[in-house]
C-alpha cells in the first residue's frame, strides 16, 4: 500500500481516499513483513492511534515469503512456518531471537486494536503480475489462508476480504497487456520487476479492494464507502 520515496512506485493505500467517506491515514510502509511491522513497533504505533469506531486494514504477505531455514542471513522478514503458535529460534545481527508464525503477528495486531473498540478488516494480499507470460493465471498464496485464519481467530469486530482474489479477477478482465503496463520497473537484477505498481496499476488495485468490499458485503466498510455498486458480477 505504500508509495515509495521517489514516488514511481504507488501502492493501491494511495487511491482509497476516493471511495470512502472518512479520513484515510494510511501506515503502509515499504519492504515490510507481518514479523518487522510488528519489531519495528509499527502495529503498537497504530493502536496507540486507534478510537473506538475506527476501521483498520491489515494486508500483509509480499515480504513474508521464503523460509528461515533456507535464506541465509536473518534479515528480521520471515516468519517461522506455521499456522499457529509455533516458534522459531534465530539469530539478527548477532543477537538471538524468537520468531513466531505469520498469522500469530497478524492475530496479536487484530486483538489490540479490537481491544481499542476498533474494527479490522483483513486483506488477502494482491497477487504479483499474474500475467507476466502472457496469460493471465492466478493461485492463491498461503497467506491468504492466514490471514483468513487471523479474521476468524480475532473473531467479534474482525472480517475478512479476498483483496487477491478481486484483482486476479480485475488483471484477466483487463488483460495481459493491460496488466503487463502497470509494472514497468525493473527489479535489482536487472529483470522485470513483477511486484510493484504504477500509479495506474495502483488505481486499478484500489478499485478492486472496493469490490471485494462490495462481494463480501463487509460489515466494517459498507457503511464507509460512497458508492454501493461497481460493474461486473462477484
Amino acid at each position: 500500500m505504500a508509495k515509495s520515496p521517489n514516488g514511481q512506485i504507488h501502492g493501491w493505500g494511495e487511491h482509497l481516499q476516493g471511495y470512502v467517506n472518512v479520513p484515510v491515514v494510511n501506515k503502509a510502509m515499504g519492504g515490510r513483513s507481518a514479523r518487522s511491522f510488528t519489531e519495528e513497533g509499527r502495529f503498537r504505533e497504530v493502536a496507540a492511534l486507534v478510537t473506538a469506531g475506527d476501521v483498520l486494514i491489515v494486508e500483509l504477505g509480499h515480504n513474508d515469503q521464503g523460509s528461515l531455514s533456507s535464506q541465509g542471513e536473518d534479515l528480521g522478514k520471515v516468519p517461522c512456518a506455521g499456522s499457529g503458535n509455533e516458534t522459531c529460534k534465530s539469530t539478527v545481527n548477532g543477537r538471538p531471537v524468537i520468531v513466531r508464525t505469520f498469522p500469530a503477528y497478524l492475530i496479536d495486531a487484530g486483538n489490540a486494536f479490537v481491544a481499542k473498540g476498533g474494527k479490522v478488516v483483513f486483506s488477502s494480499m494482491t497477487p504479483n503480475n499474474i500475467c507476466e507470460s502472457g496469460r493471465c493465471t492466478y493461485t492463491p498464496s498461503r497467506f491468504t489462508y492466514f490471514t483468513k485464519q487471523a479474521a476468524q481467530t480475532v473473531g467479534h469486530g474482525s472480517t475478512f476480504v479476498d483483496h487477491g482474489l478481486y484483482t486476479a479477477k480485475a488483471y484477466q478482465a483487463l488483460g495481459a497487456a493491460k496488466v503487463n503496463s502497470f509494472f514497468p520497473f525493473s527489479n535489482k537484477e536487472g529483470g522485470r520487476d513483477h511486484t510493484h505498481t504504477s500509479d495506474p496499476g495502483a488505481m486499478a488495485v484500489a478499485n478492486a479492494f472496493v469490490k471485494a468490499v462490495l462481494c463480501a458485503n463487509d460489515p466494517n466498510l459498507m457503511p464507509l464507502l460512497k458508492y454501493h455498486s461497481q460493474d461486473g458480477a462477484c
